[in-house]
């Protein structure tokens, strides 16, 4: 990259493929002299556009929390309840595979109390607005849908965080642990919102629940 086309967006776009090479420590490994290395500058001409590793990390959570949070939208659009949160849960596993590192900056939470963690909590906010459109079908009283996203994500950040970490050497399927899984969060949030969701819909275990 030309000095002269350094920007703001384009640091950030050179701080995105250090973590994508880094793989699953992608995230630890970013640093602001492999940023400038790849970048083919001094580490001193990046700071006219970022001023810490820190606001740099901040840049990068924001750029992968916005694009996970298309990713579930583009899954669960049309989708509700149970079918909605199987389709979420796939598609939060199958990015998290594909960009690991990435996928560690969407856990970086925002300082609602910071103005320089604004973009990411509205962009954290945009993900939580997609995930609770997906449990509507559910019929949760408002109350409680903050607990049932709290539910799912320690369910699929566990799972996904032993997977990539290889924490899982049983040769047993994995595929079909992830959807029992997903099957018991079903039925836990099923559960919270009495049993019942929206228009009678309910959450149904899949056949691998009863064998």
């Amino acid at each position: 990259m030309p000095r002269a086309g350094l920007t703001r967006s384009a640091v950030t776009t050179v701080a995105l493929d250090v973590v994508d090479d880094g793989g699953v420590t992608g995230l630890d490994r970013l640093t602001l002299a492999a940023v400038a290395s790849r970048a083919g500058v001094a580490v001193p001409s990046l700071y006219k556009h970022v001023a810490s590793l820190d606001d740099l990390r901040r840049l990068v959570a924001t750029d992968c929390v916005a694009e996970l949070t298309r990713v579930l939208a583009q899954a669960t659009i049309g989708r509700s309840g149970p079918d909605a949160i199987h389709s979420a849960a796939d598609a939060v596993r199958a990015y998290a595979h594909r960009h690991p590192g990435r996928y560690a900056a969407t856990q970086v939470a925002p300082d609602l109390a910071s103005d320089a963690d604004a973009e990411l909590a509205a962009r954290a906010e945009e993900t939580i607005a997609v995930l609770a459109a997906a449990l509507r079908g559910f019929g949760l009283p408002d109350d409680d849908t903050v607990d049932a996203i709290r539910m799912l994500r320690s369910a699929l950040h566990g799972f996904i965080t032993l997977e990539l970490g290889g924490g899982f050497g049983l040769p047993d399927d994995l595929d079909r642990s992830f959807r029992l899984l997903i099957d018991g969060i079903v039925a836990g949030i099923a559960a919270l919102a009495g049993g019942a969701g929206n228009g009678g819909v309910r959450a149904v275990p899949s056949p691998d629940l009863l064998r």
